[in-house]
């Protein structure tokens, strides 16, 4: 057997892989878990790693061939010269690989030990304690034979 990438509609992702799973067919739809701001809030929710496709596992001689781009949500099977584009089995295991070690880490959590490696505070090191927007975070800095609270982009942290 041999993956496929698969083209799917705007925002039909979800109800592709489900069509596409109902057919018995063996898909993976990776997700990773991403922190946005909305209405001053962050959030956590969950997007896909390669928006607008999914990838199956089918034998080129599987007569499901015909149904897949009459499957709802499916656009087309990516691929050149009218031949879909097979997909190294290795490939797909580094990215599910890559998913494990991207859960494993998460964000910054309160508490962490963090470096500033940018900006005016350069090299010191620092308490991570909140995400403040989107790009800004609070730290906490030993500065002066004083504790202080300090808003740093979140960019110029570093584990």
């Amino acid at each position: 057997m041999t993956w496929y990438a698969i083209q799917h509609k705007p925002t039909q992702g979800d109800r592709a892989l489900q069509h596409l799973q109902n057919q018995d067919i063996r898909c993976f739809y990776p997700k990773i878990e991403v922190e946005k701001v909305k209405a001053g809030k962050r959030i956590r929710k969950l997007e896909p790693l390669f928006p607008g496709y999914l990838f199956v596992n089918l034998e080129k001689t599987d007569p499901v061939w015909a149904k897949l781009r009459s499957t709802r949500g499916v656009i087309r099977v990516v691929g050149f010269a009218n031949r879909p584009a097979p997909i190294e089995d290795e490939v797909i295991q580094y990215i599910k690989g890559g998913l494990d070690r991207v859960a494993e880490a998460g964000g910054i959590k309160e508490g962490e030990p963090v470096e500033l490696d940018d900006g005016p505070f350069k090299g010191i090191n620092a308490i991570f304690q909140a995400y403040d927007g989107e790009e800004r975070a609070i730290v906490l800095i030993s500065f002066m034979q004083k504790q202080q609270l300090v808003k740093v982009p979140v960019a110029s942290i570093r584990r």
